[in-house]
């Protein structure tokens, strides 16, 4: 049976990308620091696993009573910013990544909220899934 990808979910998680593949380009423009990258990829990774999650918990949260709605969804909501965190604190601790540039790609998942008029222009003119 092969299920359907919700289009708002699609079109934030391709919002998220692009903001990704833009704010690289200017990096470059501005900088070579591997780490710099490595962390605004690893914050763009968060963010669309925050997306998927955040899609997955609320579609969860939905089939519940009113009551148990609100535990599903808070839980998860720190699930989420537990796992931010650490990984945020394993990145200043290791200094494998920039945690700042981690943060900025992480805040793609705000940036592609606010495209989303656009993203959905872009999915019915190339993608067309609905």
């Amino acid at each position: 049976m092969k299920k359907k990808i919700d289009p708002t979910l699609f079109e934030l998680c391709l919002g998220i990308v692009l903001y990704g593949i833009a704010f690289q380009l200017v990096l470059l423009l501005f900088s070579r620091e591997f780490s710099y990258s490595v962390g605004l990829w690893i914050g763009i990774v968060l963010a669309v696993a925050g997306a998927i999650h955040m899609w997955w918990s609320l579609n969860r949260g939905l089939d519940q009573a009113a009551k148990g709605a609100v535990k599903t969804v808070g839980a998860n909501s720190l699930i989420r910013y537990f796992v931010l965190v650490v990984i945020m604190g394993v990145l200043v601790y290791t200094e494998f990544a920039n945690p700042i540039f981690a943060f900025c790609g992480y805040m793609g998942m705000k940036v592609s909220a606010y495209m989303n008029p656009w993203m959905k222009k872009l999915n019915a003119w190339v993608f067309k899934i609905q």
